[in-house]
């Protein structure tokens, strides 16, 4: 049989440090946002691309 001789340590977060605690920016962005931002860059970079040159 197996002996239960074990000893338990204490749990300890030394060492561990949180950021996300209390952080909140002032500029947020939806998702929807973002990818219509990025639908509009490749537009204008179609739209250039196509016309050639660079004026």
């Amino acid at each position: 049989m197996a002996r239960n001789n074990k000893v338990n340590m204490p749990a300890s977060t030394a060492g561990i440090t949180r950021y996300f605690d209390d952080y909140k920016s002032k500029i947020e962005f939806k998702p929807e946002h973002v990818i219509i931002l990025a639908i509009i860059v490749i537009l204008i970079e179609i739209f250039l691309h196509a016309r050639g040159g660079f004026f």
